[in-house]
């Protein structure tokens, strides 16, 4: 029997034990070259020394992280002061990401959770009508949010026919339309792994849960919510991750007064007059936090799991 199962295939095999290297090949030339070496660059690049008419100038320093951190006046030779107005644009995308998330959460759970108990033949079909507005360019949709939410948009234009708004919502260049388009840009990322935890899910748990005379909530909360969890957490990182170095919604709906890290970094890097080793600090500063967020989410899925164990 246990030759048997060996020769007929374990999960522990190793069948390809000889070619792992090389059909690994074409994965790690990708991650070298398309990320790691991308990033390496961007490392050095933060280090490097601004030119006064745009480029670099190779010596070293700590100008740039100086500069996103610390105020010293027009001439830089004042006593150093916290440079709130970087800090402000990190925490306002802090909060923004947090909000779009949540809003995906509170959106994208019950969404998955009505796909997944769909009878199996037609959960393809929700599958896709969640999906196939994202095979549009993301510009394209978030130039046509701008268009639906503007003062003389679509929506506006509806509100005042029906007679629930006397004037027109100025929804354009505000917080909320920021929120909105960062939504409607990364909601599938919630919806798609949530239903993938949701459709693996034992319901007979829930079941032998109501013979228990637990309730709905109860059962929610105490059964299906930890069942689901890795989906959960998997969708929060999918959607807060891109929310936070997004610049298209922020520069599209918010304005100038939304300025968000994302469209800090964009502005660095446009034309000869731009600081690229500032974006390039403020892009490491910005992979650090992302890095951080996600170590502490690993560790806490690791802990969950031994204990589970």
């Amino acid at each position: 029997m246990a030759g048997g199962a060996a020769s007929g295939g374990s999960a522990r095999t190793d069948t390809y034990r000889e070619a792992r290297h090389w059909l690994l090949l074409p994965s790690w030339v990708v991650l070298i070259f398309l990320i790691l070496i991308p990033v390496l660059m961007m490392l050095v690049y933060s280090f490097l020394t601004k030119e006064f008419r745009g480029g670099v100038i190779w010596e070293f320093s700590l100008d740039a992280y100086d500069q996103f951190f610390f105020n010293r006046g027009l001439f830089g030779d004042e006593p150093p002061s916290i440079e709130w107005t970087y800090i402000t644009i990190f925490w306002r995308s802090i909060w923004q990401a947090g909000a779009a998330t949540i809003l995906s959460l509170v959106i994208g759970f019950p969404t998955a959770y009505f796909i997944a108990t769909r009878p199996e033949k037609v959960r393809p079909m929700w599958v896709f009508l969640i999906t196939i507005p994202y095979w549009v360019n993301l510009l394209i949709r978030t130039v046509s949010m701008k268009f639906v939410l503007r003062d003389q948009g679509p929506l506006n234009d509806f509100l005042l026919w029906t007679g629930l708004i006397d004037s027109p919502l100025h929804i354009v260049n505000t917080n909320f339309a920021v929120q909105l388009g960062l939504f409607y840009s990364y909601l599938p990322f919630m919806v798609l792994p949530i239903y993938a935890s949701v459709e693996r899910y034992n319901f007979a748990l829930s079941e032998a849960a109501s013979d228990l005379y637990a309730g709905k909530w109860v059962t929610l909360r105490r059964i299906l919510l930890p069942a689901v969890k890795p989906g959960v957490i998997a969708g929060c990182i999918l959607v807060f991750v891109p929310s936070l170095g997004s610049f298209l919604a922020p520069d599209l709906l918010g304005g100038a007064k939304n300025f968000m890290i994302g469209s800090l970094i964009e502005e660095q890097f446009k034309g000869n007059a731009g600081n690229w080793p500032f974006g390039a600090a403020a892009s490491m500063i910005l992979l650090s936090m992302v890095l951080i967020i996600l170590i502490v989410f690993a560790r806490q899925q690791a802990r969950a799991e031994k204990g589970g164990a």
